[in-house]
């Protein structure tokens, strides 16, 4: 880690907190909702305008090449005399380069660590032109503020935008002494769009490529003969998903769909193993895949909104970006990186019916199917039944051996004993709501249950009342950790995937299709 960087105060726009205020450019406002956070404008962001050529020259003649604008970032810790790793980071769409640096963390990354920032505008009506429209005919989209999107280019080769980009980098590359074996491209929203579609065209160029808020359905991914489309090979890739991304009539299904149908088509590209680490801190769901070609890191944002959070480009860097390089036959290289890619190393999931549990980042077989059980109030207001809880019940038998215990079940099932490691003894009857701890009765959440020959309890009650651990719910998945965490929809469908081993069908473009 580089040099000590600061967070600067600034001033707050509460009076307008749902977009971009112009008046933001060049002042120490900030905006914040939930989704987009914004830093005081950094100083020594720079603005250029200029038409760069096919060699990334800047020329006087517009018809001799393409007329853009961008904004560089070089930060003050920024050494000329030593190669350093470039960022591209690109804006959502109706928004600007100055706003991409403003509504993310890549300037305050860039001084701890030294490198260069360049954060373009699209070339028309504030929008990147994308080749295929996110939807499943693929129609141009209505103007949004009066603003519409830029038809689709005849081919990928002919899209302005990336040529634009292209040109950039040429120029950014004979300006600075760039390491161009580690050169790395962000994009959120429609800006995440531009990099994905990037990135399988060119990403021979890049080293990494991180995509925020939208990953998009399967017909940007493939072809007219349903191909997968990808002449840029593999990188190291990053998604990273706010599990309220949705636009319009968009259900958590439906996002959870978009990121299965992108993780499926990174998997592929870099070949990567189907069993992933899992790790959740606080509100971020990691899922660490390793592949032959590269890596790819999927993460759902809990209870976020479509936007950026202000710490991924953090996330993204000492997570993945730091030790990500090229090497000279042009195969991605991984090194250790400032956060290891490891999953939570004790962490439990459970999902109702599934005769099969995460544990120690894998699947394991259960000796019963969890049950999901509501603890019922059968006299409640006007003598209706009242729901008081819902909880996910699991096998003693499982719980023992994620408590390090050991389970003395009865001849008949109805009852049983665990010994824990610290010398607490705790008896269970099926029916009962009570556990007697050491002699001292205690009411769990619900009721023991006797299935499949098993004694089953509320896995809530027994992570936060014996383990002292947390216990989050989503999507029909529990998840149990000795750290706060928050179980996000779209990471609960992919726990549910691993345990019906789905994490990668061989098919999953005809399924996706069918969908």
């Amino acid at each position: 880690m580089g040099k000590e960087i600061k967070l600067r105060a600034g001033t707050p726009d509460d009076n307008n907190r749902d977009y971009l205020p112009e008046r933001i450019k060049g002042s120490d406002i900030v905006v914040n909702e939930n989704g987009n956070n914004s830093q005081p404008y950094p100083e020594r962001l720079q603005e250029f305008h200029a038409v760069l050529n096919q060699e990334g020259e800047m020329v006087e003649n517009p018809e001799e090449g393409i007329a853009g604008t961008w904004y560089e970032y070089v930060p003050e810790s920024f050494d000329p005399t030593r190669k350093t790793p470039l960022v591209m980071s690109l804006h959502g769409g109706l928004m600007t380069g100055w706003g991409q640096c403003i509504y993310s963390s890549w300037s305050l990354l860039a001084e701890r660590e030294g490198f260069l920032c360049v954060f373009p505008n699209g070339n028309t009506n504030r929008f990147w032109q994308m080749q295929y429209y996110m939807n499943r005919h693929r129609k141009k989209p209505a103007p949004i503020n009066g603003l519409s999107a830029l038809d689709p280019a005849p081919t990928i080769e002919e899209n302005i935008d990336c040529n634009f980009l292209l040109r950039l980098l040429k120029y950014i590359q004979k300006k600075y002494p760039v390491d161009e074996k580690r050169i790395f491209m962000q994009g959120m929203s429609n800006g995440c769009g531009m990099t994905q579609q990037f990135a399988r065209r060119y990403g021979y160029l890049l080293a990494g490529a991180a995509h925020s808020a939208g990953p998009g359905r399967i017909w940007a991914l493939i072809d007219e003969e349903h191909k997968l489309i990808n002449q840029g090979g593999p990188l190291a890739v990053w998604d990273n998903h706010p599990e309220n991304n949705g636009h319009g009539n968009a259900t958590l299904a439906d996002e959870a769909r978009s990121c299965r149908e992108s993780r499926h088509y990174w998997m592929t590209i870099n070949q990567c193993e189907p069993m992933p680490k899992i790790s959740i801190v606080g509100e971020d769901n990691m899922a660490f895949f390793s592949g032959k070609k590269a890596p790819y890191v999927f993460n759902e944002i809990k209870i976020r909104d479509h936007g950026q959070a202000l710490d991924e480009a953090f996330l993204y860097w000492d997570y993945l970006f730091a030790g990500t390089r090229r090497g000279e036959d042009g195969e991605i290289i991984q090194e250790a990186t400032p956060l290891a890619r490891e999953g939570d190393q004790q962490a439990a999931a459970f999902a109702p019916g599934m005769a099969r549990a995460w544990w120690h980042n894998q699947p394991v077989e259960l000796d019963a199917a969890p049950v999901r059980w509501q603890k019922l109030k059968y006299h409640g207001l006007n003598g209706d039944q009242l729901v008081r809880g819902e909880y996910t019940c699991v096998p003693l038998t499982c719980l023992a051996t994620i408590a390090g215990g050991t389970l003395e079940t009865a001849p008949d099932g109805l009852t049983a004993v665990m010994s824990l490691p610290d010398g607490r003894r705790l008896q269970f009857a099926r029916g009962s709501i009570g556990c007697l701890i050491d002699g001292r009765l205690r009411s769990m959440y619900c009721e023991a249950l006797h299935r499949e020959g098993q004694l089953l309890v509320s896995v809530e009650w027994f992570a936060r009342s014996i383990l002292g651990w947390t216990a989050t719910e989503c999507n029909g998945v529990t998840y149990i950790t000795d750290h706060h965490a928050e179980l996000g929809y779209c990471m609960a469908d992919l726990i549910k995937d691993i345990l019906q081993d789905r994490v990668l069908p061989e098919n999953f473009i005809e399924e996706a299709l069918k969908e």
